[in-house]
């Protein structure tokens, strides 16, 4: 029988890899559904706390949060505010931190969120009710705005061709809903015989990673959460695509002393002690069975590590982050 869209990609691979014991605090950064978040409650007597930017998320979860007995803390706020939010509640170490990067199935399925290209919606995609969405990026950007976005984001080799398209349609007529952006798009770069995914797919994903400033949230969380685990404290982070797996692969390998360092031919760089130590030295992949039972599984990567008794890095990772010259109309909205 097949799973539901909505089931959580590699939970036995990640509660394993978190290894949740008794009295441990730990934090599920991306609660979406809540699949990791109950397997972890139930692994072990602990406490969780369950992080999403998406109120319609944790309100969901408000009903069953119940029967947990108080074990599982509900907090509406991005992950990149884990160690503000946290410290109100008097926690300042955690034992384990799972991330499940990218958007959700459960987002995906509504139409009303306007994430996806294939149901019609208002094209919103974004996380956090109070930011500015979709709609908003497509009427006020120029062509090179868009083109940037599109290429960086979503690695669209016609970049510039969609964004102009997009521009000379809503000179025309305004752009509010997912199919309407997803036949420009289509018209722009009509999808080839060897492309297996719809000429949408990397636009839809390079606006919704710029909407909510995903990979900016995930290179500052993980500092974050480097400062907060506990000596043998476990990060597990799932990822889906090479944007985000960049990222986490870089701040493993720099945290574990598998990158940089002194040489002889500059002695003066002094090797930092590994903050972290792998699981692995590669990331774990779904098995084939789970990807035929739920085919949203397959682009998934494991990378997990646990925390050594050295102090963090003070490197950040801004410098993975691409950067952009906006127009001032762009800029202004996104101030």
């Amino acid at each position: 029988m097949k799973q539901t869209s909505h089931a959580p990609v590699m939970l036995n691979e990640v509660v394993s890899a978190l290894l949740p014991t008794i009295g441990g605090n730990y934090a599920d950064a991306t609660f979406g559904g809540g699949g990791y978040a109950r397997a972890i409650l139930s692994r072990a007597n602990c406490t969780l706390f369950g992080f999403d930017r998406d109120p319609t998320a944790i309100e969901r979860a408000r009903d069953w949060a119940a029967a947990y007995g108080g074990r599982l803390v509900l907090i509406n706020r991005p992950f990149s505010e884990m160690a503000e939010a946290l410290g109100e509640l008097g926690i300042e170490q955690l034992d384990g931190v799972v991330f499940d990067l990218g958007v959700s199935s459960m987002q995906l399925d509504e139409a009303e969120r306007g994430f996806s290209f294939m149901r019609e919606g208002p094209l919103s995609m974004r996380m956090d009710k109070k930011k500015p969405d979709a709609t908003t990026l497509i009427s006020v950007a120029e062509a090179s705005d868009l083109a940037q976005i599109f290429k960086a984001y979503g690695e669209e080799r016609h970049a510039r061709r969609i964004a102009e398209a997009i521009v000379k349609a809503r000179a025309q007529l305004a752009v509010e809903t997912t199919t309407q952006l997803a036949e420009i798009i289509a018209r722009a770069a009509p999808q080839s015989r060897t492309d297996r995914i719809h000429p949408a797919t990397r636009v839809f994903q390079a606006i919704r990673i710029f909407v909510n400033d995903e990979l900016g949230q995930i290179a500052k969380a993980l500092t974050i959460v480097e400062r907060m685990l506990r000596p043998a404290g476990r990060l597990v982070v799932v990822t889906f695509h090479s944007l985000e797996d960049r990222i986490v692969k870089r701040f493993f390998s720099s945290r574990s002393g598998r990158e940089g360092g002194a040489s002889r031919h500059a002695p003066q760089l002094k090797t930092k002690a590994p903050s972290f130590k792998l699981l692995s030295g590669k990331a774990a992949s779904p098995t084939q069975e789970e990807i035929s039972e739920n085919p949203r599984a397959r682009s998934a990567k494991l990378r997990a590590g646990i925390r050594t008794s050295a102090p963090p890095h003070d490197e950040d990772l801004s410098s993975l982050l691409p950067s952009f010259s906006f127009s001032k109309a762009l800029s202004s909205a996104w101030s």
